[in-house]
Formats: C-alpha cells, structure tokens, sequence
C-alpha cells in the first residue's frame, strides 16, 4: 500500500513541477502602430513591437509560426515570426486590408479590402495575389466554412453576406442582413452562419447550407438595462467548437453577450472593457479575450464560468487579437 502512495505521490510531484505551457496573445493595437504580447499563463504583457502603420486584422499561421497583421494604411499585410518578434516579409494584400480568414492549409489568405470593394485572394508560399474578387461597398468582416469550400464577406455599406467559392472564386449566393456587417463566423460543424450587424444592432442567423442556398432564419437582438439601444453594437463574435455559446462583443456598450446557439436567446452580459471589439479563444477555449479600444486594454473571459476575471493594459487603441495554437 505504502508503495502505491509512494508512486502517486512521485507522479504527482512531477505533475506539480512540470511547468503549463503558455500561448502568446498577439493583441493589435491600431493607433499606437504596435502588436502587444500577453502570455496565457501568467497573463501579463511580456512584449511589444512596432506592426506597421494602422495595424487591424491580425491571425496566425496554422503551424503557429507566423504572425499575419494588416497594416492598413501602408496598404499590405506584415508577417512575423512568433518566437522572435522580428518582421520576416511582407504580403501584397490590396488596399486597405482590414480583415482575414487563413485557409485551413494555410496556404491562402482571403483579405478584404474596404476602399476597393475587393476581397483579394493571396498565396502565402509565392507571396502573390492569386485573385481579386469584386464584392459590395466597404467590405470587412470575412470567414471560411469549415470544409474551406466557401468564404463569407461582409459588405457594411450593401448590407450583404456573400458566399464565395474558393474553387472559382465567383459569389454563388448573396443574403441581406442588417445595417453594416462587420463580422461572420460559422459553427464548428458548418450548420450556422452568424453575421453581426452593427448599426443594426442584430446578429443574422443563417442556415448555410440549406436546399434551395443559404437562408436568413432569425435576427438575435440585444438589450441591457441602463444602456442606451444605439451603444448596443454588435461586432466581433466567437463560437465555442461543442456549438453551445456564441459571444457578441457590443461595442460601445462594453458588455459581451452570451447567446444559447441552441435557443438562440440571449443568457447574459458580461462587463467588459470600454469599446470592446474583438475576441479570440486560447486553443482548448478555456478563456476568451476581448480587445477594448477605448481604455487600452484587454479582459479575459472564463469561458466556463462567463465571468470576466482579468484586465490587462496594452498598447494605444486594441482593434485585433490572436493567439498561437498548441
């Protein structure tokens, strides 16, 4: 029996001392021209570097190696090195990239330019434009679905989700949503689209893959005591893989909204930063963190718990975050 604790004790002893592994947090902060690095374990900004000039969008390479920010107004995306920090090329993007969705191969970078109403198609191996895609006006929020057979852009100013096939690169389908889309995010098993509606104040929830093309099935609208309903802007969202919980930054409302994928009803708000934008999960989605550009910061959200349990200080105007998979 004594030998038996003995070796418990030893295994749990090893347990204890083996270190958590930490993902970096890559946060885009767009007026101070920087990306700030938080690490997920002790959850303190360890790092901070210059990124360009306006730099938004921002994602990281499959394999973790490669960190992709839009720099919006030098009109290309600047591609860095996770580990080292340092800027290793840059890629043609359009003008004005804004937003992106990487191909799960991460071979292609589909970009949405919002000056030119293009969504450009862009090779990471040759560093080339591959193709340029006509869409509506300005447009911005971007998404693949799961079997990378289609990309969704959302155009703010013809209030449109468009379905565009990454075999041709041709718009198969359009679906009005409400006033300016700036995001769209699918489920993990491809059976919903969601798009998010800022000036609307909605999020459409879309059947993708319905008989007859994609169908606009509800509008999921949103109300906070003591907020005003014109601060209640729904943008960047997030989707748990298990498709129980959607997250809707609201904007200027400061809040994040929980919605039942299932019910599609709202359960809660969670009391974020100021202007909360942007969200993305660390890989097994225990946490959730938001980018809040007007007070320089960024919460992190218990996921399990949906409760904020920590605020961070980063650099001038968070607009985008990313974080390194496992």
């Amino acid at each position: 029996m004594n030998r038996y604790a003995n070796m418990i004790a030893a295994a749990l002893a090893i347990l204890v001392a083996t270190p958590a592994v930490a993902n970096k947090v890559f946060v885009s902060n767009e007026k101070g021209n920087t990306v700030t690095v938080i690490d997920s374990e002790t959850w303190e900004a360890i790092a901070e570097f210059p990124a360009g000039n306006r730099p938004r969008g921002i994602g990281i390479s499959p394999d973790g190696k490669h960190l992709y920010v839009c720099a919006s107004d030098d009109d290309t995306i600047r591609v860095f090195d996770t580990e080292t920090y340092a800027e290793v090329w840059t890629l043609p993007s359009g003008p004005d990239p804004e937003l992106f969705t990487i191909h799960p191969s991460g071979d292609l970078i589909y970009v949405a330019n919002e000056d030119d109403n293009l969504v450009t198609v862009v090779d990471t191996q040759t560093r080339t434009i591959v193709a340029e895609v006509p869409v509506g006006v300005e447009p911005e929020g971007m998404a693949i679905s799961p079997d990378a057979s289609i990309v969704i852009n959302t155009s703010e100013t013809t209030n449109m989700a468009h379905f565009i096939s990454t075999e041709d690169y041709q718009i198969k389908h359009n679906v009005l949503v409400d006033q300016r889309p700036r995001y769209a995010v699918y489920t993990d098993d491809g059976s919903r689209l969601f798009v998010s509606s800022e000036i609307g104040g909605t999020v459409s929830v879309i059947d993708p893959v319905a008989e007859n093309g994609p169908e606009l099935l509800h509008k999921i609208s949103f109300a906070v005591s003591g907020v005003q309903p014109e601060w209640l802007q729904p943008v960047g969202m997030k989707v748990t893989a298990d498709n129980k919980w959607l997250f809707v930054a609201l904007g200027p409302a400061n809040r994040v909204a929980v919605v039942d994928v299932q019910s599609l009803e709202v359960v809660d708000y969670i009391l974020v930063g100021q202007r909360v934008w942007q969200m993305d999960f660390t890989p097994g989605q225990e946490f959730l963190i938001t980018t809040n550009g007007n007070s320089n910061d960024v919460t992190v959200i218990d996921v399990a718990a949906q409760r904020a349990v920590k605020s961070i200080q980063v650099g001038q105007q968070p607009w985008g975050v990313a974080v390194t998979p496992d």
